[in-house]
């Protein structure tokens, strides 16, 4: 069984609601690795990580979605934070913190548009850290 490495890299994504693209950051990481598995955590308890197709519109139609699921209004009771904040602590139900790719050859085994992003709806906190750790097969 192969050792694990591990990098933690820092992604700054601003003051408002975002869908940011990490996969060059998760390829270079990989690059020349050989094969095994990317596992991508994001440990923060109001940020998730989805694997979907950006710059066709998708990325500002999950985050419409997560708008009409998760309203940003007065009905958490986590209630810390910019006015319904307490959907962005809900949202890794939903959006999971974490995903874990195939590498095959030091390149993430990803679909023709598929992309690793890390979404933030909370823009209380602009900086956000996102641990890669690969696990050699």
């Amino acid at each position: 069984m192969g050792a694990m490495e591990s990098e933690v890299i820092t992604v700054r994504t601003g003051s408002s609601p975002v869908v940011r693209d990490i996969t060059g950051e998760a390829a270079s990481f990989v690059s020349g690795k050989g094969d095994g598995l990317l596992h991508v955590f994001v440990p923060h308890a109001t940020a998730g990580i989805a694997i979907i197709e950006t710059g066709a519109g998708s990325d500002d139609d999950l985050l419409t979605a997560l708008d009409d699921v998760l309203p940003t209004d007065d009905r958490w009771r986590h209630r810390h934070g910019s006015p319904g904040h307490g959907r962005d602590h809900v949202m890794p139900a939903f959006v999971a913190p974490y995903a874990t790719l195939p590498v095959l050859g030091g390149r993430i085994a990803l679909g023709t548009w598929q992309s690793i992003c890390l979404v933030d709806p909370n823009g209380d906190n602009p900086t956000r850290q996102i641990r890669l750790s690969f696990l050699a097969g």
